[in-house]
């Protein structure tokens, strides 16, 4: 591996313009080359982030010598075909959440960057947030005794945006489930592990799509109450409660800057303030790895995204969301 890590970028919508400023503030990376299939959309963002390296399609990307990893920004339902033919090409990939749309995606994604040994991660940027970090390490520490509630709510107004966008469109894999109900699934999935039990209600959209879900995982001596919506705002804060003490975590919880903590009578605030955007935990974790030859994180593993992907699934079929390419 050289010593500056060359990224490229698939796709460069909002999401990727935000990870291109978090790339800046790494010292181990430098992004290289930059990929959309509308050219023009290539150019600008090039002059933006003084990208060398321009193309207008995918598979030229692909091809560059200079690009050792790409970070897929694409819809959902880009990112098994894109992660794929770029792990094919011998090209590393870290790829935005979900990593597939269902199991069966996700499977192949990992099969495919185990026989080219390419390293492969989901982009589950709250999994490196240095608050998320810590609360972890204060759980496993037995600060808060056995965990028994988890809260965890993701929502926003989207019913304003364009039918034919990734949002509310059911072609692109739009709703709430996997844009945004994978932050609460994953936050009881890293805390208190797979649950016995799921269930889950949706209500629909006039396009077919799912824009509210109520979640309860149900564990052996504990639940999780769980949230995505279109439908409106929420204040994003997140709690778990132990039998000796409980966190609560900033809004918005997945991206937090810090969180506190209260056991009996006393209560500890921790002030964690994130660099950039919050991307570049993501960003090292990938580059530590790279650099160490590994080819997936032990802080957010294949099977981590396969347990993700498992709980996704079961959510969306206890409430009958289907997408029509599935059916």
């Amino acid at each position: 591996m050289k010593d500056t890590i060359g990224w490229g970028i698939l796709g460069p919508g909002n999401i990727a313009r935000k990870f291109a400023n978090d790339l800046k503030l790494s010292k181990d990376g430098k992004l290289v080359a930059v990929a959309s299939r509308n050219i023009e959309r290539a150019q600008a963002f090039a002059k933006e982030y003084e990208v060398e390296e321009v193309f207008g399609s995918y598979e030229a990307l692909f091809n560059c010598d200079a690009v050792s990893v790409i970070y897929i920004a694409t819809p959902h339902i880009g990112h098994k075909e894109w992660a794929i033919k770029a792990m094919q090409s011998g090209k590393h990939v870290l790829c935005e959440k979900p990593l597939g749309i269902n199991l069966t995606e996700v499977q192949e994604m990992i099969a495919v960057a185990k026989e080219n040994k390419v390293f492969l991660m989901e982009a589950l940027w709250s999994r490196f947030n240095p608050s998320i970090f810590k609360i972890k390490q204060i759980i496993e520490e037995g600060q808060l005794g056995k965990v028994g509630y988890i809260h965890a709510d993701f929502a926003f107004y989207g019913l304003d945006r364009a039918e034919e966008g990734r949002i509310l469109n059911p072609d692109l894999a739009g709703g709430s489930i996997l844009d945004i109900g994978i932050y609460p699934i994953f936050l009881a999935y890293l805390i208190l592990g797979k649950p016995r039990s799921i269930q889950s209600k949706s209500n629909f959209y006039k396009t077919g799509v799912e824009v509210q879900t109520s979640m309860i995982f149900d564990y052996e001596e504990a639940q999780a109450i769980l949230y995505s919506g279109l439908t409106s705002n929420s204040k994003m804060e997140a709690e778990i409660q132990g039998e000796k003490g409980a966190i609560f975590i900033d809004p918005r919880w997945h991206e937090a800057e810090g969180f506190t903590l209260h056991v009996g009578d006393k209560q500890e605030r921790y002030d964690l303030p994130t660099q950039g955007f919050g991307y570049t935990y993501e960003i090292e974790e990938t580059h530590k790895c790279l650099q160490a030859q590994k080819l997936e994180s032990a802080l957010w593993s294949h099977q981590n995204s396969i347990d993700l992907i498992r709980l996704l699934d079961e959510v969306r079929s206890c409430s009958g969301v289907v997408f029509p390419f599935e059916r």
